[in-house]
């Protein structure tokens, strides 16, 4: 008993629910009923019974409420002590302990027929109205639900005015006048029954507006009457407006599953100019972005176009955002939901960041540090986190067209990096500035002087390839002038000379032909 819970979304606290909506709508109905004098003279110990087992499932729900879980972020907490004290310290708690204050007592002074001392009862209509919306999002038919819940509350407003209205006739004076509900002496108008149902058809007509109700004669009536028409015009308004919503809701019930409706933030961003685009990131976000340290004091311009770079995420919960040893690429910053900085086992938590807390913001800074631009801690999401992350190369993009600001952040994050002892210290003596210019001018003059070696080897070896191919030509030139000596210079010598032509053509021809190759191929 002591470690007993109740889950919310459990059938138990379902039908709970369901069974204190009797005791509720017994006070509202029968506090007031008891204006008909004989109705509750007649029924008294029946009232008194009624009336103290309310008060009993009243103190048996306070307790429920107070063993009831809750969600934190997606993740239900049982613990009872977090449960009792945001019990404690709940508006629900001021009312459910003033609606159960024993004002019973005031019955010695004001006398047993007056049970409006009970009307502190009344204030449990919050528990009502949470086990009728329950019912609803159970119900297979909502729509008529909703007509049916519509009609009991117009029911139980016209049984009210019924009972002041008698209430009001008895203090007038029965049979005064035409407006005032007849005198009881007649037998006609004397039974209960005759008196609820005249007072309740006489409150149906105000509020109907039919006009058949008599006239006024005193103040009073006029008041009650004024009062009667004001919350008619309310009452049809509702009944305009809830009907209206059901029939709207009949119509459009084939499409409220269709994932077209549904547009995400960034998609409807995307439709929108540039500079309205920017105008909505910048009112919605920068104020976050500011509370970022290496972000504070920078230039407006950078941080309008560092926003337009900010990626949503959404992180489940007990997912890891980093783990420890990660190379860290991107920043991030808590828009809501809370995060812990656990141990290796998952479970051990050293520190909790809430909305408005970032971290990884030196990783995306291209700065030395001992840990090599490393993730130092586990992040976890506890419930249903959503952040925004900036990566290291958007915000080298940016930075790329603002040098002032990017010098100041890296001061920032130097500065940010010494204080943490982080900064990788340098052990050998920074050159002044003219040594390091001068040291790359004798690099660049020693790749120089190697491309010029490389060049004057490649002209030796291309004048040594004309030289052989000179001297390749000119002995086939030789050989053919030789071959050109031998030939007949006469047209005589028949066939055999032909032949011996033809002979010495085709291998002048070969000659030339072999020449010609070796020349290409030289």
């Amino acid at each position: 008993w002591r470690e007993w819970t109740i889950d919310p979304a459990e059938h138990f606290y379902y039908i709970w629910l369901q069974v204190m909506i009797v005791p509720i709508v017994y006070n509202w109905v029968i506090i007031i009923l008891t204006c008909f004098t004989t109705i509750g003279l007649n029924y008294l110990p029946v009232w008194l019974t009624l009336d103290y087992v309310s008060d009993l499932m009243y103190a048996a729900d306070m307790t429920v409420t107070l063993h009831t879980g809750f969600l934190d972020q997606g993740i239900l907490i049982t613990n009872l002590t977090r449960l009792r004290k945001r019990y404690l310290h709940s508006k629900q708690f001021l009312w459910d302990f003033v609606s159960l204050l024993p004002t019973d007592f005031l019955y010695f002074a004001f006398g047993i027929e007056t049970p409006l001392v009970r009307i502190n009862r009344l204030l449990r209509i919050p528990r009502l109205s949470e086990a009728l919306d329950r019912m609803e999002t159970r119900t297979s038919y909502p729509n008529t639900f909703r007509i049916t819940k519509l009609m009991i509350y117009i029911f139980v407003l016209i049984h009210w005015n019924a009972c002041l209205y008698f209430a009001l006739s008895n203090y007038i004076g029965f049979g005064s006048d035409r407006w005032v509900y007849p005198n009881i002496t007649d037998p006609t108008f004397a039974s209960m029954r005759r008196q609820y149902f005249y007072c309740f058809w006489f409150s149906a007509q105000i509020f109907t507006t039919v006009g058949d109700t008599p006239l006024p004669n005193r103040e009073e009536e006029y008041l009650f009457m004024i009062a009667d028409l004001l919350i008619a015009v309310l009452v049809f308004a509702s009944i305009v407006g809830n009907v209206g919503n059901v029939i709207t809701s009949l119509r459009d019930r084939d499409n409220v599953f269709f994932p077209n409706h549904i547009m995400r933030e960034n998609e409807i961003l995307q439709q929108l100019p540039l500079h309205m685009r920017t105008e909505i990131a910048v009112s919605v976000h920068l104020p976050t972005l500011t509370k970022v340290t290496i972000f504070q004091n920078c230039e407006t311009s950078l941080l309008e176009e560092l926003v337009l770079k900010l990626t949503p995420q959404v992180f489940s919960p007990g997912e890891y955002v980093c783990r420890k040893g990660d190379v860290g690429h991107e920043m991030y910053i808590i828009k809501e939901g809370k995060l812990a900085v656990v141990a290796d086992d998952g479970v051990t938590e050293f520190a909790v960041l809430g909305a408005g807390n970032f971290f990884g913001e030196i990783s995306i800074l291209n700065i030395k540090n001992k840990l090599g631009n490393r993730r130092t801690a586990n992040i976890k999401s506890i419930g249903h986190s959503d952040l925004f992350s900036l990566s290291k190369e958007d915000l080298t993009d940016v930075l790329s067209e603002f040098p002032a600001a990017k010098r100041h952040l890296e001061e920032k994050g130097r500065q940010i990096l010494v204080k943490m002892g982080m900064l990788e210290e340098r052990t050998d003596v920074v050159e002044p500035e003219a040594e390091k210019v001068e040291t790359k001018i004798k690099r660049l003059e020693s790749i120089l002087e190697e491309l010029q070696t490389k060049l004057a080897r490649l002209m030796v070896e291309l004048e040594s390839s004309n030289r052989k191919m000179r001297a390749r030509v000119e002995q086939l030139e030789l050989r053919v002038a030789m071959l050109d000596t031998q030939l007949p210079h006469d047209g005589q010598g028949g066939e055999g000379s032909l032949g011996r032509e033809e002979g010495v053509g085709g291998e002048v021809d070969w000659v030339r032909e072999e020449a010609e190759g070796e020349e290409e191929k030289d």
